[in-house]
């Protein structure tokens, strides 16, 4: 379990975390978004370690990850994937890490195999590495010590369409198994397809979170009749909100019971009635994050 409780991070005068809570659950992926300077980046950097709180907690399995004596056996990390020693072979960062942790030496296989990394892309130093490349062994990095929870940000980046597909499958293989992920990246649409939960943060605040089934879920009801215009007064009349679809019909918070009873006393034929559809993330995320400014200080 990874929680953020109460957490907050002042830089001089400048808040770029105001009080976050959330957590993220094991056997789940949690979706981390937000724009740029919403405070993301901050969040996982304290609770990894590389910087402090000025109040609050993150931490995983109750303990601040700076407090576990062999932290990559506890919390994968995927911050910055060029972070890689650039005259190192690909195998070499491994292993040295794998000794660090006290790993048996066959894990560096298993995890060069794991994330599709060739013998001789494995060999070569890491300088000579494309984006896609690095962005693999930064997972297998981060899955080395086969640890509890995995803190990506932005894995998928560089990585082309079939390598985003794999690292969906990934994700949801490793969550599936008990592990805790929590994710941060800009692409909303394959957030959507892995993420059984969501946090949306802006200006260094929560502004949603969630499951996200309920967050993306649309109230109300769809229909389309024979005439529309009757059917409309008769909802509104009743206390209904009404709205036209852009296709025709109509869209309103009555439930499907609720239309039917007004189609009836209205004399109104109905053609189609369905729950309403969900908006989807790239709308719940730009309506949350409407008006929210890149802070000064990085985040």
């Amino acid at each position: 379990m990874i929680e953020i409780a109460h957490l907050t991070k002042r830089y001089g005068s400048t808040t770029v975390l105001d009080d976050v809570s959330f957590t993220a659950a094991p056997g789940r992926v949690t979706g981390f978004l937000g724009p740029n300077g919403a405070g993301k980046s901050t969040t996982m950097r304290v609770l990894c370690g590389l910087a402090t709180a000025s109040s609050g907690t993150a931490t995983v399995a109750g303990r601040r990850l700076r407090d576990v004596p062999n932290p990559g056996r506890t919390v994968g990390v995927l911050l910055d994937a060029s972070a890689q020693h650039a005259g190192r072979s690909g195998r070499e960062v491994l292993t040295l890490s794998a000794r660090l942790m006290g790993l048996a030496p066959g894990r560096v296989a298993a995890c060069l195999d794991l994330v599709g990394l060739t013998a001789a892309e494995a060999d070569a130093r890491t300088r000579t590495y494309s984006l896609g490349m690095r962005q693999r062994l930064g997972l297998a990095h981060a899955l080395l010590g086969e640890p509890d929870a995995l803190v990506l940000d932005e894995p998928a980046n560089g990585l082309d369409p079939a390598g985003i597909r794999w690292m969906r499958d990934l994700l949801r293989a490793y969550a599936d198994g008990g592990g805790t992920v929590l994710l941060s990246s800009h692409l909303l649409r394959e957030v959507e397809a892995v993420a059984d939960d969501l946090v949306l943060i802006g200006r260094g605040r929560v502004l949603a979170h969630g499951t996200t089934a309920d967050l993306l879920s649309a109230p109300g009801t769809e229909v389309r009749s024979l005439d529309d215009g009757a059917l409309a007064g008769a909802l509104i009349a009743a206390g209904h909100d009404v709205r036209p679809l852009d296709d025709g019909g109509l869209s309103t918070s009555a439930s499907a019971e609720a239309v039917g009873r007004h189609a009836l006393d209205a004399r109104v034929v109905l053609l189609d009635l369905r729950p309403a559809r969900s908006a989807g993330l790239e709308d719940l995320f730009f309506t949350l994050t409407a008006g929210s400014a890149r802070e000064e200080v990085a985040a």
